[in-house]
C-alpha cells in the first residue's frame, strides 16, 4: 500500500479515511457508495485543481468504458452526502470536469491491511468463539463483498450446482467475495441442535470471517434469511459495513394484522412436518426454484445439498428458529447505503415483503425484477447481477448483445442417471474447458454445450475429457461441429451448428468423439488424427 492510500485527510468538519474507505463527519459516518468514494478520494487528492472529467472517469472507472453521465450521477451523490457543504466544496465546470474547493489537509495514515491470497476455492476455518467456521474467498477486486446464503449452505456444493458457480464467478468479477457456512451447517462446525446461531451469534462468525480474510469493511449481500443477518449486521457495525444488499428478503416469518404477507402459524408447521417426513428429498424446491423444479439433475443437486448442509434436526431446528425472526424495529436504524431486490413472482417470500424492507430503510433503493423463482442463481441471473454490481459499484457491465458467429461447438452427452461420478465429471469438464480456452454455456441435466474460438483446442478438450471419463468408468459420448452460433447472454447459444451437434452426440458410442468433416478440414496439419466413422462424420483416433 503507498502512502497516499494510507492517507486520513480532513477537510471542513469532514475527516476521510483513505485505507479504511470511511468518511466522517463531526455527526457520525457519512454512507457513500464504493464508487462515489472513489471520485471523492480522487477529487479531495486534487484539491483547487480542475480535474477533466476524463481524467476522472479513468482513474475511478480504470480499464472500463462508462458515460459521463455516470459521473454526473456521482458528483450527486456526493453533494447530497455531504449536505449543505456539498454546494461549496463540488465546483463543476461546464464541459470541462470538477473542482473541490476545500482547504484539505493530511491528519495521519492508515496502517494497511494485510490481505492473505487465497487461490481456487480453498476451504478455510476461522475460529468464532469456541467453533470453526468454514469460509473462502474467491476474486481479489478492491470491493469487499460477504455473501450470506440463506437457510442452509454447503460451500463445496455451492460449485457443483453450474449455475450456482456462474453467480459466484460473476461476483467476484467485480468483488472480491467471502462465502462463508454459519455454524451447525456445511463445512463449519457441527453443533447441537439447541446451540444453533441465533442472529447475534451469526454476526459474530461474520466478524471471525471478515477478520480471518484480512477484510476490515465489506459490503454484505444477503439472500433470503441472509438478509435480516446482514441488516442487523450493517445497524450494528455500520463501521465495518460499506454497503448492504439483499434480494428476496423479508422482516419476519408469522403472519400479523401488521405483516400480512408471511405464513400463518399452521403454514409453518405444515412445513416442520414436511422437513420431518421428506429431508433428503428436494425439500421447497417448487416454491423456491419453480423453473428448475422439474430438471431431474438440479431436483437430484438441491436434495443432496439441503442433505449435506444439515441433518434433518439440525434443519427443522434452524427452520422453527428462522420463524421467529423480527427485524422490523432494526430498519430504520440502518444508515448504509441499502439496495433490496425481489422478484414480482416469487413464490418463497412474498413481493409485499422486499417493499416492505425496503420502504422501512432510509434510502434504500427498491428494484422488482420479473420473475417465480426465489433463488438469485436460478432464472435471470444476471438481472440481479447487474443491479447489485451498478448500485456497489457504479457500472453495470451489460450482457453481450446477440450477434451471429462462427464457433466449434462441444456437446458432452453422460449417462441419465446423476450420480457423484456424474458430477464429479461435470466439475472436471467445466476446469478442462476454460483450461482449452472455451466457454462453457451450460450443462443442462445430462449434457453440457461448450463453445471454443478453435477447433484444435476443442478437440483436444474433448479427447482430454473422453479419456478422464474412460478413467471415472463412465460412458461419455462427445461431439464437435464448426459453424454459425447465436451468441446471446451467458446461457443463450443457438443455431444449426448446434442442433447439429447436439444431433450427432446422441449418435455417438460410448467413449467415442465424433467430429464433422468441417471439423477434420479445419484442422490440418496440427497432428490430429481421425478415422472414418460414417458418412461426413469421423471420429478422434485418441477416443
Amino acid at each position: 500500500m503507498t502512502g497516499e492510500t494510507k492517507r486520513v485527510y480532513a477537510f471542513g468538519r469532514f475527516r476521510m479515511d483513505v485505507a479504511e474507505r470511511r468518511l466522517l463527519s463531526d455527526r457520525g459516518e457519512v454512507a457513500l457508495t464504493p464508487k462515489a468514494f472513489d471520485t471523492l478520494v480522487a477529487l479531495v487528492r486534487n484539491s483547487g485543481r480542475l480535474v477533466p472529467r476524463d481524467e476522472l472517469l479513468s482513474v475511478v472507472w480504470p480499464d472500463t468504458y462508462v458515460g459521463e453521465n455516470v459521473l454526473a450521477q456521482n458528483i450527486s451523490t456526493l453533494r447530497k452526502a455531504l449536505g449543505a457543504d456539498g454546494p461549496k466544496l463540488l465546483e463543476t465546470v461546464p464541459k470541462r470536469g470538477y473542482r473541490f474547493l476545500g482547504e484539505v489537509s493530511v491528519v495521519g495514515e492508515t496502517e494497511p491491511v494485510v490481505r492473505e491470497q487465497t487461490r481456487g476455492h480453498e476451504t478455510r476455518y476461522a475460529r468464532s468463539g469456541d467453533v470453526n467456521i468454514a469460509y473462502q474467498v474467491i476474486g481479489d477486486a478492491p470491493l469487499d463483498l460477504v455473501f450470506v446464503m440463506g437457510w442452509i449452505s454447503h460451500l463445496d456444493y455451492f460449485w457443483r450446482e453450474p449455475s450456482f458457480a456462474r453467480f459466484l464467478t460473476r461476483l467476484s468479477t467485480f468483488a472480491r467475495v467471502i462465502l462463508f457456512d454459519k455454524r451447525g451447517t456445511g463445512l463449519s462446525d457441527r453443533v447441537a441442535n439447541s446451540d444453533l446461531p441465533t442472529l447475534e451469534q451469526r454476526m459474530d462468525d461474520v466478524r471471525a470471517v471478515m477478520d480471518a480474510a484480512g477484510s476490515k469493511r465489506a459490503a454484505l449481500l444477503g439472500v433470503s434469511e441472509g438478509g435480516p443477518m446482514c441488516s442487523l449486521f450493517a445497524a450494528t457495525y455500520p463501521e465495518r459495513t460499506s454497503a448492504l444488499v439483499m434480494i428476496g428478503t423479508y422482516a419476519k416469518r408469522i403472519r400479523d394484522d401488521d405483516y400480512p404477507w408471511a405464513p400463518t402459524p399452521e403454514q409453518r408447521e405444515k412445513f416442520f412436518d414436511v422437513i420431518r417426513a421428506d429431508w433428503g428429498k428436494p425439500v421447497g424446491i417448487e416454491d423456491r426454484a419453480p423453473s428448475m423444479a422439474g430438471d431431474p439433475a438440479f431436483r437430484e443437486w438441491w436434495a443432496t445439498y439441503l442433505r449435506m448442509g444439515a441433518s434433518p434436526g439440525a434443519a427443522l431446528a434452524l427452520t422453527q428458529m428462522n420463524a421467529e425472526i423480527d427485524v422490523r424495529p432494526v430498519l430504520p436504524t440502518i444508515r448504509v447505503p441499502t439496495l433490496v431486490l425481489h422478484r414480482s413472482g416469487d413464490r418463497c417470500l412474498k413481493v409485499e415483503e422486499g417493499r416492505y424492507v425496503a420502504s422501512r430503510i432510509p434510502g434504500a433503493k427498491y428494484v422488482e425484477l420479473p420473475g417465480a423463482d426465489h433463488l438469485p442463481f436460478v432464472g435471470d441471473q444476471e438481472e440481479i447481477l447487474g443491479e447489485v454490481e451498478e448500485f456497489l459499484t457504479g457500472v453495470r457491465h451489460e450482457p453481450m448483445i446477440t450477434d451471429t458467429v462462427l464457433a466449434t461447438v462441444l456437446v458432452l452427452q453422460m449417462p441419465a442417471a446423476i450420480d457423484d461420478t456424474i458430477r464429479r465429471l461435470i466439475a472436471h469438464a467445466t476446469r478442462e474447458i476454460e483450461r482449452f480456452r472455451g466457454r462453457e454455456i451450460h450443462t443442462a441435466g445430462n449434457r453440457t454445450l461448450a463453445i471454443f474460438d478453435g477447433p484444435a483446442r476443442a478437440i483436444r478438450c474433448a479427447s482430454t475429457l473422453s479419456e478422464y471419463a474412460r478413467r471415472l468408468g463412465c460412458p461419455l459420448r462427445a461431439a464437435l461441429h464448426t459453424g454459425e452460433v447465436e451468441v446471446g447472454r451467458e446461457t443463450q447459444v443457438t443455431g444449426a451448428a448446434v442442433d447439429v451437434c447436439i444431433a450427432l452426440a446422441a449418435s455417438a458410442k460410448p467413449d467415442e468423439v465424433l467430429v464433422t468433416t468441417t471439423v477434420k478440414d479445419l484442422v490440418a496439419g496440427s497432428g490430429l488424427r481421425f478415422e472414418q466413422s460414417a458418412s461426413r462424420v469421423y471420429r478422434t483416433a485418441h477416443a
